[in-house]
């Protein structure tokens, strides 16, 4: 037993550190693409870039985007809550609706409560004011993280890939269509880790001494590929965007198709990797959060 106390205290520190580290990057993030004029910059080249190409995704942007609303969202969340009550986790299902509920309304919270200063970087957009985080990403992301907690282990790293490559879908859409800045995508996963880490948490007060957690659960090759290949993607999109930073004079719609590309590309690669490294943290922990037996 008191082994199995020792356990759970250091799961809950790492959730906390996850939790607070997500939070503080979620800080960074918004300081650097809002209140800078490099990063409103570097956000504008990458929404000006959507351009290339648009004619050939629109539709699939379309139909990714059109498919998340309010209703899906209510339909989302009682199909996952419906997967827990039938393995017969009530606390489960409870923290993963609090999960969707908690990140939308706090993403809804953060947009129209934080401001966004006119650096004069994007005229043509200043007067739609703040749009960091991005709602739909939020959806999407989510209800990818809320479906990894309540699915079986058997299932469960097919439901993390195929829901990471959803969410990060989605955030990439969300850039494509022209609805929002790359940063705001980033954010929108950092809310939804933050309030994967606090359901984490409740998951632990709530689990009974004798749960059986297995080792063999931890899914590491799994998290080692999203959580790796995520970084490898961010790391790319960072050196695109650090390559543009010698064009930072030339405002974005004088720039050529190539920085444009880059400023894009880049972005859309620091949009999935984001994603990837989430699912990661999400998936190397869910083991001790939702183990085998309950009690």
């Amino acid at each position: 037993m008191r082994v199995r106390e020792t356990a759970r205290g250091w799961t809950a520190v790492w959730l906390v550190v996850l939790a607070l580290a997500q939070a503080a990057a979620f800080f960074a993030l918004w300081r650097a693409a809002v209140h800078t004029e490099l990063g409103q910059w570097l956000d504008t080249v990458a929404l000006t870039g959507n351009r290339i190409g648009q004619d050939r995704i629109d539709e699939p942007v379309d139909r990714i985007l059109n498919a998340m609303s309010v209703v899906s969202l209510l339909a989302a969340t009682a199909v996952i809550g419906f997967i827990a009550l039938m393995r017969g986790r009530v606390a489960l299902a409870i923290t993963a609706t609090l999960l969707i509920v908690g990140a939308n309304v706090t993403t809804q919270a953060l947009k129209y409560g934080l401001a966004r200063p006119d650096l004069g970087i994007d005229p043509e957009r200043i007067y739609a004011g703040n749009s960091l985080p991005s709602g739909h990403t939020t959806v999407a992301a989510s209800v990818a993280v809320a479906l990894v907690l309540v699915l079986p282990r058997t299932v469960r790293v097919a439901g993390a890939y195929l829901g990471a490559g959803y969410a990060a879908a989605a955030g990439v859409a969300t850039l494509s269509a022209g609805w929002h800045r790359p940063s705001d995508a980033v954010a929108a996963y950092l809310v939804v880790g933050v309030w994967a880490a606090l359901g984490g948490l409740v998951l632990l007060v709530t689990q009974r001494e004798r749960a059986k957690v297995d080792s063999a659960d931890a899914h590491r090759l799994a998290a080692g590929v999203l959580g790796v290949g995520g970084l490898l993607a961010v790391v790319a999109g960072l050196v695109a965007l650090a390559w543009l930073t010698d064009l930072r004079g030339t405002t974005p719609d004088e720039l050529s198709r190539r920085p444009l590309f880059a400023g894009y590309a880049g972005s859309a690669a620091g949009i999935a990797g984001a994603m990837g490294v989430v699912m990661a943290l999400v998936l190397i922990s869910v083991h001790r959060l939702v183990p085998r037996r309950a009690g």
